[in-house]
């Protein structure tokens, strides 16, 4: 097994920044993408993938590894930065994000990629697929953890509570869900187009224990994952407050970027502010 090493704190942030930095070059040089939503929830994705899940980038159908749902599919960027980080596939693909014939699509497709587990972007469906997984470890009796990551555009579908409802009232403990809560969707502040407010209680009363964090906080992060996987009893959900565009001063709360790619020279801009000089 070629597991990898869990990194320190210190080297997340670092692994994060750099991350930022592939994920923007991956989006300027496809000239389309999603930079604000794949910047926001960047900490949860380094915090899983190098030090709190179980698995493996040489044998990614290894049947007791941990699986990851990115249900916010357009976020695929910063996914795909990771994984190509950890070596699920070669490092010459970074640039080749949504052209013809390459693996990496707009939205994560299970089958171009090894080290996805679905299919996403169809936004409400992947905490049901989640459920279906989470389920199935139950029943062949493996002790797995299955974490799915939600946008907060996405918690206006109507199928996010069912699934919520169906994982509450079967106590599915091995079931995590992470809210990148950036508080924007397409159109603009989830506030003003329908608020979901008060999120917690909401799921709260659908019978999952609920965890709110600063989603930017890497220590922070860390506890939340080690909270959910220290409930027994219930499913839980993690709301990660987040920022739209994180670690760009000019993509930050500017929901113009949540599906448009950098120019030239606000790429130069923003890989300066990353600590990148080109």
């Amino acid at each position: 097994m070629s597991q990898p090493e869990p990194l320190n704190t210190q080297q997340l942030i670092e692994k994060a920044r750099q991350l930022r930095v592939d994920t923007l070059r991956m989006i300027h040089a496809a000239k389309s993408g999603h930079p604000g939503g794949s910047l926001s929830q960047m900490e949860f994705i380094v915090a899983l993938y190098y030090n709190k899940l179980r698995h493996d980038p040489l044998k990614p159908s290894w049947a007791d590894r941990d699986r990851f749902i990115l249900s916010k599919g357009h976020g695929a960027p910063s996914l795909y930065a990771a994984l190509i980080d950890l070596g699920y596939y070669a490092k010459s693909e970074l640039l080749n994000l949504r052209k013809l014939e390459s693996p990496l699509q707009g939205h994560p497709d299970m089958r171009r990629l090894p080290g996805l587990e679905a299919s996403t972007g169809s936004l409400g469906q992947g905490l049901s697929v989640g459920i279906g997984i989470a389920q199935s470890a139950r029943l062949d009796h493996r002790d797995y953890h299955t974490y799915v990551l939600i946008g907060d555009g996405e918690m206006n579908e109507g199928q996010i509570w069912e699934a919520a409802a169906y994982a509450g009232f079967h106590k599915m403990a091995n079931l995590t869900t992470i809210l990148d809560y950036n508080k924007f969707q397409l159109d603009g502040a989830s506030s003003e187009i329908l608020s979901m407010e008060p999120v917690s209680e909401k799921w709260q009363s659908f019978g999952w224990a609920v965890k709110q964090v600063n989603g930017h906080e890497m220590s922070e992060v860390l506890k939340g994952i080690e909270w959910a996987r220290s409930i027994k009893d219930q499913p839980t959900m993690i709301i990660s407050h987040t920022v739209k565009g994180k670690g760009v001063s000019f993509m930050e709360n500017n929901n113009h970027f949540h599906g448009v790619a950098p120019t030239d020279d606000e790429l130069k801009k923003a890989l300066v502010e990353l600590g990148e000089s080109s």
